[in-house]
């Protein structure tokens, strides 16, 4: 990564605004999973070891603009207090008078953390004012949310223009992992891509496919690519407007581009639904595709087991339900086995590793799946952009 660095900053006795991504599941006020407080750890502990004065924020939910009391920091601001170990300074407000009274009365020990900033219309409209209303919190500005770099918005972009700033730790790890995916893979490097819809990652397949060695395609966006190859797709999931480009993308990719050879059917898409597995061109009427099947997983864990680079996004079925559960987890299984440098984004298929356990045998868990996708299709991501860059 060329951007500079947290470590490039003189942060001592400085007030830092650090934009985290704490957009946490939450239920009955308490925090269901901690990995992004976790991952944003060590560049506030770092902050904190020199001197500095963090200011944290983040967004949380989608709230439409305005205080919504179940999108409040306050269980975040007690899970990151447990996990660091130092006082939480939890603010109601993102900006305005209280704030700074409360700022200017803190002692300087532990860490703020501000109110949510999608409590303000001017977040995501990237609102000049609402950004200098922020600014003039803090001497400096770190960036530290990947999730969240792909969107123009205020504590991403607005702020960063105004302050002097930096990358934290965790945005440079994203960015370092996925650049030696994107520009200089071990090779075989194989790609992996599951989900719903062509449409979705039409420019992702197009980037991976100048990229890496083979593609590995599952998930419901294969039921397009079975359509342009004419196979029988019974009432499986299709983007109509878009077989002929999957056409075309396999032509251009020949055996690069590798589907399922077997699925798991049934009627309909719900836990204790008939299911059968058929293959990948006998899909009967009135039956529709909800994962990969296994012999297909077969096929993909040899060109999985052979990689020594590999990065996957999106589930291979419908992983939510355990019956269309297992080709996702064979996948996951197969990576975690491979031995080759792997980065996993999207919510499905990183909870699919950790529900099995193999968060530690990945090199990397990206925390952004949609900034990671849109970074690997070659997309400037704002957030990263509007960085300066490193010095010399």
């Amino acid at each position: 990564m060329n951007k500079r660095s947290v470590r490039d900053l003189d942060v001592r006795g400085k007030r830092v605004l650090v934009r985290v991504d704490f957009n946490v599941p939450i239920k009955d006020g308490r925090v269901t999973d901690d990995t992004r407080i976790r991952r944003a750890l060590p560049t506030i502990r770092y902050l904190l070891s020199e001197g500095a004065r963090p200011i944290l924020i983040s967004h949380l939910g989608r709230p439409k603009g305005e205080p919504d009391p179940k999108y409040r920091m306050d269980p975040v601001a007690r899970r990151l207090g447990e996990l660091l170990d130092r006082q939480v300074l939890k603010l109601d407000e993102a900006v305005g008078p209280e704030v700074e009274r409360a700022l200017a009365e803190w002692d300087g020990q532990g860490v703020v953390l501000l109110e949510n900033s999608r409590f303000y219309p001017g977040e995501t409209k990237n609102d000049p004012e609402f950004a200098r209303q922020l600014a003039a919190l803090a001497d400096l500005y770190v960036n530290d949310a990947f999730g969240a770099a792909h969107r123009a918005h205020a504590t991403t972009v607005g702020v960063a223009e105004l302050l002097p700033s930096a990358a934290g730790f965790l945005l440079e790890e994203e960015l370092d992992y996925l650049d030696a995916v994107l520009e200089s893979p071990e090779r075989p490097f194989v790609a992996i891509l599951g989900g719903a819809k062509v449409s979705d990652k039409l420019g992702v397949i197009k980037s991976l496919l100048e990229r890496a060695d083979t593609l590995l395609v599952g998930g419901a966006m294969c039921f397009t690519f079975f359509k342009a190859r004419g196979y029988e797709v019974g009432s499986s999931l299709v983007e109509d407007d878009y077989v002929e480009q999957a056409k075309e993308l396999m032509e251009s990719a020949g055996e690069r581009l590798v589907l399922p050879v077997d699925v798991v059917v049934a009627r309909e898409m719900e836990e204790g639904a008939e299911s059968r597995t058929v293959p990948a061109d006998g899909i009967p009427e009135g039956w529709m595709g909800l994962d990969i099947g296994p012999k297909t997983v077969e096929l993909f864990g040899r060109h999985i087991s052979s990689a020594r680079t590999i990065f996957w996004n999106g589930p291979m079925g419908v992983f939510e339900i355990e019956a269309f559960a297992k080709g996702t987890e064979g996948v996951a299984k197969a990576v975690a086995e491979s031995g080759a440098t792997s980065v996993v984004g999207g919510g499905d298929s990183v909870a699919a590793v950790r529900k099995l356990g193999l968060e530690d045998e990945m090199s990397h868990i990206s925390t952004g799946g949609g900034a990671s996708l849109e970074y690997v299709e070659g997309r400037e991501l704002p957030g990263v952009a509007v960085l300066p860059e490193k010095e010399g």
